[in-house]
């Protein structure tokens, strides 16, 4: 979720630079980090927050953290600015939806737990 709101952040900055001169866009990477670090020997690792916990997954994975990134190379327009309105308001409208999903999936959970604690 913390990924989905820089992600935002960042858009709403591409979006709101779009004709600044020199302007070169940025895009958040998280998803990308999580599944290379997934895909490694055993996955993640479970946080343990007392030593006599079992460890779960293998000994040294962290859980990344988003990352902006500067596209410095491509160029769109005379002026030297590469951000593309058109992508740009699509990579938002997705965004919007996933951050909607996760949102949706936190509630769901939250009624969950409540649920079980109250004996319904």
């Amino acid at each position: 979720m913390k990924a989905a709101e820089l992600r935002q952040g960042v858009i709403s900055d591409n979006i709101a630079n779009v004709d600044t001169p020199n302007f070169k866009r940025s895009e958040v990477l998280f998803e990308e980090l999580l599944s290379q670090e997934m895909g490694g020997q055993g996955g993640l690792q479970g946080k343990r927050t007392n030593e006599r916990h079992i460890p779960i997954g293998r000994s040294g994975g962290v859980v990344p953290t988003a990352q902006v990134q500067t596209d410095n190379l491509s160029q769109m327009n005379n002026n030297e600015n590469n951000v593309d309105i058109d992508r740009e308001m699509s990579l938002l409208a997705k965004n919007q939806l996933s951050y909607n999903f996760y949102i949706q999936q936190i509630s769901h959970d939250v009624k969950m737990m409540r649920t079980a604690i109250e004996g319904r």
